[in-house]
């Protein structure tokens, strides 16, 4: 199984600007694919995060085998996470985000209340994965078209805040790699759901791998 390296200069460029910026952020929405939590979860981001308040969203609920998604919710549930199975295409659940983050936050906001300290807006940055549904999740927040949309990977290529609402402001960011997976598995995981391009991997050895993975787990 071949081993795959998809790191261009503006992801490297990105973590960068993420590790600057995330001391502003009173919490990180993490965006997962439902479909495969696991191989869309950057390591690096999480080494970022380190103790940072984070919310944990689970997109394209709907596309996912419902028993295995729920085993990966009650995972980083266990880990401590707050988390939340969406659809961005749909808006399924998407309404629900604003008030998640309060949850996370609501220590942090009762000692600021404490402390007659008046309430300003909750600054969060949004990361995950190329072609994760991002833009299309912030679209859905701000009822606008706030971000370019597609499906290729790398769409958004630089970092911009959004005012969803005057208590809840967003910094979007773009979709970003690891410099080296693992697991060859990874790799051709991303491939078919089109978190990388489609020339990094022989397409036939991508259809092979997804028509075996599909036989061998849905039969």
């Amino acid at each position: 199984m071949k081993q795959i390296q998809w790191f261009p200069g503006h992801m490297f460029k990105s973590l960068r600007q993420i590790r600057e910026r995330m001391t502003l952020m009173d919490i990180v929405l993490v965006l997962l694919d439902s479909r495969l939590p696991s191989s869309s979860m950057n390591p690096e981001i999480f080494k970022i995060i380190k103790d940072k308040p984070t919310l944990i969203l689970f997109n394209k609920m709907d596309l996912a085998d419902d028993s295995i998604l729920n085993q990966w919710v009650e995972y980083y549930e266990k880990q401590g996470y707050l988390t939340l199975k969406i659809d961005s295409q749909t808006g399924k659940n998407v309404n629900k985000i604003h008030e998640y983050a309060q949850m996370v936050l609501k220590e942090k906001l009762e000692r600021t209340r404490q402390k007659g300290l008046k309430d300003r807006a909750i600054r969060t940055m949004i990361l995950g994965i190329p072609n994760v549904g991002k833009s299309t999740l912030i679209n859905q927040l701000s009822k606008s078209s706030a971000t370019k949309t597609g499906n290729t990977p790398g769409v958004t290529k630089a970092q911009q805040w959004i005012k969803l609402s005057d208590d809840f402001h967003l910094l979007d960011t773009p979709g970003v790699l690891w410099p080296k997976f693992e697991d060859p598995k990874v790799g051709y995981h991303l491939a078919i759901t089109g978190a990388i391009k489609d020339k990094i991997l022989p397409e036939d050895d991508v259809v092979k791998y997804a028509l075996t993975f599909l036989k061998k787990y849905y039969p």
